[in-house]
């Protein structure tokens, strides 16, 4: 045994069964509600109660239920958009701004066209207006990281904090409705997206999303051209796909999604616009868009589970008086439990005097190379000299 060697090290797990690992994912889920039991009982609130609270605050009435889609689909919307990035390994960080700068471009057309043009071809070119101004948003870091190698992790979040400033000027100056209210006014009728059962219709379009982003990334050749950048820029480069193209392209259909997702907050749940407008979501999203593994159905799963404990959280406050916060631990707590557990998934602990199986003692010696059936043979015409 080497006893310079380190007491734990890791090393990559290989061929792990998909059974074992949907038991560790459950198990973290129920350690993230074991703990969950903890902070509850810690804020003097019984955990069965408090868990009934909110389920049935966000699932028992239509309003719940009506909540929950509302907060959900956004949620769903830009975590589908960040997916193809997180493929490609182009870290996009910024759907924050995307969406901020989308839900922009779309407030330009409803504030100054909204009691002029009828409201179908009103509503379409806000839509495209958002996801141009979204792709464009997205193509500027992109670009750079193509020509030049920059960091698109800083460049993405700087642009975050651009387009929420741009927001915020327009807000209290150019676009401000009654003198010093820094409060853009209210979007017309026309400008607003209709409802379908008791939502906005944004929650459809982000149902197609998924069926298109599934597709798209699975069976085109845009997504197997993204696969393959993700996994070795010199393999893309050798098999004569053009680098630049595929990571601008696929930034830009990261945007034009996110500057939808502002349009479709922005018209659908405010109708008007503001400078937190994206509220968290582009963040969130990155979350959403990592536990699902990148897989488009597993987000809708994930994002209307946050969409339960963020409406849960609001029950909890006014039918128990547990403080909001309290829901923001638990969000926590989930995510530390299940993002945790993929550590475990993708990688295991070795310690000193273990090899890779679990088994104690030396290495065993490795055989010499060649042909190790010689050596046997021999052993064999030996056995029966002695047996004669």
């Amino acid at each position: 045994m080497n006893e310079k060697a380190p007491l734990i090290h890791i090393s990559k797990r290989e061929n792990m069964s998909r059974g074992r690992i949907w038991v560790i994912r459950l198990l973290a889920f129920l350690t993230a509600i074991l703990l969950s039991c903890l902070v509850f009982l810690a804020a003097g609130a019984n955990p069965v109660e408090a868990y009934s609270t909110m389920i049935s605050g966000a699932l028992g009435k239509k309003s719940g239920i009506r909540q929950v889609v509302k907060v959900a689909a956004p949620l769903l919307g830009t975590a589908l958009a960040l997916a193809p990035c997180f493929r490609m390994k182009f870290w996009n960080i910024g759907a924050e701004g995307q969406i901020t700068i989308g839900a922009m471009a779309a407030a330009f057309f409803a504030i100054n066209f909204g009691n002029k043009w009828p409201s179908a071809p009103l509503l379409i070119i806000m839509g495209l207006a958002s996801m141009l101004m979204g792709a464009v948003w997205a193509a500027i870091p992109a670009a750079f990281k193509a020509r030049w190698k920059t960091n698109e992790t800083l460049f993405t979040l700087m642009l975050n904090y651009i387009a929420i400033g741009i927001v915020g000027w327009l807000q209290g100056g150019p676009w401000e409705g009654k003198k010093g209210s820094q409060v853009i006014p209210n979007f017309a009728d026309a400008a607003v997206l209709p409802k379908v059962l008791g939502v906005h219709c944004g929650w459809i379009i982000v149902l197609l999303l998924v069926v298109f982003i599934y597709i798209y990334m699975k069976y085109t050749k845009h997504g197997y051209e993204i696969a393959v950048l993700g996994e070795s820029e010199n393999t893309a480069r050798y098999a004569g796909m053009n680098v630049m193209k595929i990571t601008v392209r696929t930034a830009c259909l990261s945007g034009a999604i996110c500057g939808l997702v502002g349009f479709m907050v922005a018209s659908g749940a405010n109708q008007t616009l503001y400078a937190s407008v994206a509220d968290g979501v582009g963040f969130t999203a990155i979350t959403v868009a990592w536990l699902a593994q990148l897989n488009p159905f597993a987000m809708v799963i994930i994002a209307i589970l946050f969409g339960i404990l963020s409406k849960g959280a609001s029950s909890l406050q006014t039918g128990m008086g547990v403080p909001a916060s309290v829901s923001d631990i638990i969000k926590g707590l989930l995510l530390l439990c299940l993002l945790g557990c993929e550590f475990f998934i993708n990688y295991k602990l070795n310690f000193r005097g273990h090899d890779g199986h679990g088994e104690t003692g030396a290495a065993t010696p490795a055989a010499p190379a060649g042909n190790t059936a010689v050596p046997a043979a021999k052993s064999s015409e030996e056995g029966k000299e002695a047996a004669k």
